[in-house]
């Protein structure tokens, strides 16, 4: 019954996840992104209450807002080296400025003792959450953005199934039994070559998936790959073992939290995958990875 619930979610959610990917204008991106965003925070908060802490809950949920509705602006005016350079300043800022914001108002607090792991665990949700998926949408601003969010989301995603099947079927070696008792290093193994797959798969059919995609107008030019000249293949298999890497990562990092939490999921939002943290976990790691390398790119 858990399976079915988690197909039957994926199959209902993916769609409109590709669709908003794809096509979504910016602001409208941005601001579903902060809407998850939020989602997770609010169940990362939650998750710290289990460790002692009393987070400083809407002051974090503002911080996270006024950093999404600054992207939802798009002072980059669709160029991609102003859009970029403009997020690494803003985001720098905001980075740096969190932690003195939630301490000045951990200060009002009557016992003092809890204001500096309060102020800690919201800068944390800010940095852990907000920031990945901040990159997310400066990612879709970029050239070719709309490609290399689809091959961002396939790439975690077949790692993610993968891992998921051949673990449970094949797996015999716990990677880490203390804080994933489930996790394999076969399932790893097989999410690793299912991600170095499909990103040559996309790296071999970038043009023709581009042209359908731009047919079906569910992309814009400016968003596909169309270049007749291909580069080598094996940045783009570094790239997809380094993000694949990331998103194993990620998942662990949660499944750290929570152990710590004493709970099995982060929430129960989406049925079949327990909460929104749960979902986005290995995102929230492979997307600094690729945000980098297309930033990278961009200043080139």
């Amino acid at each position: 019954m858990q399976l079915l619930k988690r197909i039957l979610t994926a199959v209902v959610l993916i769609p409109i996840v590709l669709a908003l990917v794809l096509r979504a204008p910016i602001p409208v991106l941005a601001m579903v992104a902060a809407l998850v965003a939020l989602l997770t925070v609010q169940e990362l908060l939650k998750l710290s209450e289990a460790y002692g802490i009393r987070p400083l809950r809407w002051p974090a949920y503002v911080f996270v807002g006024v950093f999404f509705l600054f992207l939802a602006i798009n002072p980059g005016n669709d160029k991609p080296l102003l859009s970029t350079a403009i997020f690494t300043y803003s985001t720098g800022f905001a980075a740096a400025a969190a932690p003195f914001f939630f301490l000045a108002l951990a200060m009002r607090r009557p016992d003092l003792s809890t204001a500096f792991p309060a102020a800690l665990v919201s800068t944390f949700a800010f940095v852990y959450v907000a920031l990945p998926m901040g990159m997310l949408v400066q990612l879709r601003e970029q050239w070719s953005g709309a490609f290399l969010l689809l091959y961002v989301l396939l790439l975690v995603w077949a790692g993610d199934i993968f891992a998921y099947f051949v673990g449970r079927s094949l797996g015999r070696h716990l990677m880490s039994p203390r804080i994933s008792p489930k996790k394999t290093w076969e399932g790893a193994l097989a999410s690793l070559v299912a991600s170095l797959a499909v990103g040559t798969l996309l790296y071999n059919y970038a043009l023709p998936i581009s042209t359908a995609l731009l047919n079906v107008h569910l992309i814009e030019r400016r968003d596909g790959l169309f270049a007749l000249q291909k580069p080598p293949l094996w940045p783009v298999l570094l790239l997809s073992a380094a993000i694949n890497i990331a998103a194993q990562l990620g998942d662990l990092v949660e499944s750290l939290i929570k152990r710590g939490a004493g709970v099995k999921d982060s929430g129960t939002i989406l049925p079949g995958h327990g909460g929104m943290l749960d979902r986005i976990d290995a995102l929230l790691f492979a997307a600094p990875v690729l945000w980098y390398y297309a930033a990278w790119r961009v200043m080139q």
